[in-house]
């Protein structure tokens, strides 16, 4: 009979995968809201449903807007809207439902593949185990439970299965450069970030396949292993995609010199395995209004980095396996010389803690193991720690869930928080009646809903959009510009600004939040 203590791994992973498919079903049962990046991903979906190319947007043109410009989406990988869009084929159900088994497929696929890899480079299967349910605990594990995200919970994944395949490979050959080659483009399909996880975990190949040789030659024959099929899947993700249009990386504004851009990715350790930039909504990068003063957010980031460098320091001292001290200097070191470059060029890279969030996943089974060493109060601590964040996570989760619940679902299934029904009820009304109309919203999700028609959708109000209009031009059919009740006045006729050869926009009242402008 085995002893419990061999069977407390079991446990913790019925507990995580039950909870896991639970989350599941509630969410395919009430699909979540779109995050506003993978909602262009769909609008593209929706474009190549009516007839245009493998990943084009197709829309009215800003210099004729009776003619249609056709856009390649570089900004963001495909994965986002391609793997729903696979499973509602096979299944035939609306891209909301979907999204939801892409979401809990995409955990559960992501908890395994970081299970196996714990257990692959050294830890028993208990820490692997409470290594997961740790990965649980971060508030960026539930967030897919309130809106698909698109990327992110398909990187997660991925990227376990491709670290265990870094550790499972232990010599050059044809599964080596097959290897190599697929997971570059495969893990770019799922996000375009991968690129610096690519690099990370070649590295660890490259140092662990050449750790055996005794000159520099030995060295760099086993870097051509990796180095040239690494070189073909940037070459074909390049020529196919980046090269077709504009992304984050390619986007900068100049050199900056900045204190954060060089601790927010060396605080990385607590930004993401402790979620302390998602329980605070973003220690930088904020949408609500800050929390912190620009002087305290700077003394928190900075106390923050130290205290992760504490931990890391830790974790590279007393956990015994070389291995995966390998994979955490190289992985930690790595993302601090890409991101505060990216961040010091002003490149178009937020600061926000879920594109550090491997760093948060690696260290799981290293925190595990320092705590199983520690004094039972520290013990007690960590725990209360784990707790508390979990609380916040579900607690957020199951408020945005009951939201999800009361808010709007239209014909493509997903949540959506930018319009009632009878405004929705409206809009269809006039798609089905017109051919030749345009629709414009300031959400990416409500343009779903318009299958006959052409679509824009115009950022959010902000005190500089006046200033940055780019006009559409022309006349086509009817213009529809759907905008929030509180947008009357001045935000209303900036907005209106965009159709300069539309005239005397009639308001109509739609519901009591929203009216739709039409111009003729």
């Amino acid at each position: 009979m085995l002893s419990k203590k061999s069977e407390s791994y079991k446990i913790i992973l019925l507990i995580i995968v039950g909870l896991t498919v639970i989350m599941g079903i509630l969410i395919f049962i009430t699909p979540p809201s779109l995050f506003p990046d993978p909602s262009w991903g769909f609008l593209v979906m929706r474009s190549m449903q009516m007839g245009s190319g493998f990943n084009l947007m197709v829309g009215p043109d800003h210099e004729d807007i009776s003619k249609n410009a056709v856009t390649f989406l570089s900004w963001w990988s495909p994965g986002q809207y391609l793997v729903p869009y696979l499973i509602k084929s096979i299944l035939n159900i609306n891209a909301g439902k979907a999204s939801a088994l892409t979401i809990v497929l995409s955990n559960l696929s992501g908890l395994a593949g970081f299970y196996y890899f714990f257990k692959k480079i050294g830890f028993t299967k208990t820490i692997a185990s409470a290594g997961l349910l740790f990965i649980v605990c971060q508030q960026v594990f539930w967030l897919p439970y309130a809106f698909y995200n698109g990327g992110e919970v398909l990187l997660f994944a991925f990227e376990g299965w491709f670290l265990y395949c870094c550790i499972a490979i232990t010599k050059p050959g044809i599964k080596l450069l097959v290897f190599v080659l697929l997971s570059g483009v495969m893990g770019f399909v799922c996000k375009s970030s991968f690129m610096w996880i690519y690099v990370s975990g070649l590295f660890c190949l490259w140092v662990r396949l050449s750790s055996a040789q005794t000159n520099v030659f030995g060295w760099i024959k086993k870097g051509l292993w990796l180095g040239v099929p690494a070189i073909a899947a940037m070459a074909i993700i390049y020529i196919f995609y980046l090269s077709k249009g504009g992304n984050p990386a390619s986007d900068s504004e100049g050199f900056k010199m900045s204190i954060e851009a060089i601790a927010f990715p060396i605080a990385a350790p607590l930004l993401t395995g402790f979620s302390a930039d998602d329980i605070v909504n973003g220690l930088v990068s904020h949408i609500d209004k800050p929390i912190f003063t620009p002087t305290q957010t700077m003394l928190i980031l900075l106390l923050l980095a130290l205290l992760s460098i504490a931990l890391m320091l830790a974790i590279i001292k007393y956990v015994p396996n070389k291995t995966y001290k390998l994979f955490i200097i190289s992985f930690y070191s790595i993302s601090i010389l890409f991101f505060s470059y990216s961040f010091l060029r002003q490149a178009a890279i937020s600061y926000e803690s879920r594109h550090l969030r491997i760093i948060g996943l690696l260290i799981a089974p290293g925190i595990i193991y320092l705590v199983g060493r520690v004094r039972i109060g520290w013990q007690v601590a960590f725990l209360a720690i784990c707790a508390g964040i979990t609380y916040k996570s579900a607690y957020f989760t199951w408020a945005m869930h009951k939201g999800n619940m009361s808010y709007v679902h239209g014909a493509s299934g997903f949540t959506i928080g930018y319009i009632d029904q009878p405004s929705l009820d409206y809009i269809r009304t006039l798609d089905n009646k017109n051919r030749n109309a345009i629709f414009v919203f300031i959400s990416g999700d409500i343009g779903l809903e318009v299958k006959h028609n052409r679509v824009i959708i115009l950022n959010d109000y902000e005190e500089d959009t006046e200033k940055n209009i780019e006009p559409y031009n022309g006349h086509a059919g009817p213009v529809y510009v759907m905008l929030p009740i509180n947008y009357v006045g001045k935000k209303a006729g900036v907005m209106l600004k965009y159709f300069p050869n539309y005239q005397d926009f009639i308001p109509t009242r739609l519901s009591r939040d929203y009216l739709l402008y039409t111009g003729q």
